[in-house]
């Protein structure tokens, strides 16, 4: 049997004392207890519990995160910071929610209408990538 993308059970599972270095590209529902240095793409959803840690960028259709991220994070439909969580990077998605006492540091587009959103996104990733450039050379 085949897991879809959408399908409410966790495909894959990264447990408590894990440590991935690299990048991970997963279908479907993927939860992170344990640590990622390096990039995490899914089209499903992401939940990082509270004892998580993401070092790099994190690109799901919708994220909980109760855990630390060090990175951006893009999820198309929505994302939840939990009071345990903390984000120090971007946020681009159609919804945010945040609780009491999240720690979050950079910027966020979070806009309702689809196409309005898309530009929009375009925009920053453009000029974030112009203004990443510039700071290398």
């Amino acid at each position: 049997m085949a897991f879809r993308a959408d399908d409410i059970s966790i495909n894959t599972l990264v447990g408590n004392g894990s440590f991935i270095t690299g990048n991970l590209k997963v279908n479907g529902f993927i939860r992170i207890d344990g640590d990622i240095d390096g990039d995490l793409e899914t089209d499903g959803a992401v939940i990082i519990s509270e004892r998580a840690r993401i070092r790099g960028n994190l690109v799901a259709k919708s994220a909980i995160i109760g855990g630390i991220v060090l990175g951006d994070v893009t999820a198309r439909e929505s994302v939840k910071l939990l009071s345990s969580s903390a984000v120090i990077g971007n946020i681009i998605t159609r919804k945010v929610q945040m609780e009491d006492k999240v720690v979050f540091h950079g910027h966020c587009i979070s806009i309702e209408d689809e196409p309005k959103f898309d530009e929009e996104t375009k925009k920053f990733l453009l000029a974030k990538a112009i203004r990443d450039k510039a700071v290398l050379l």
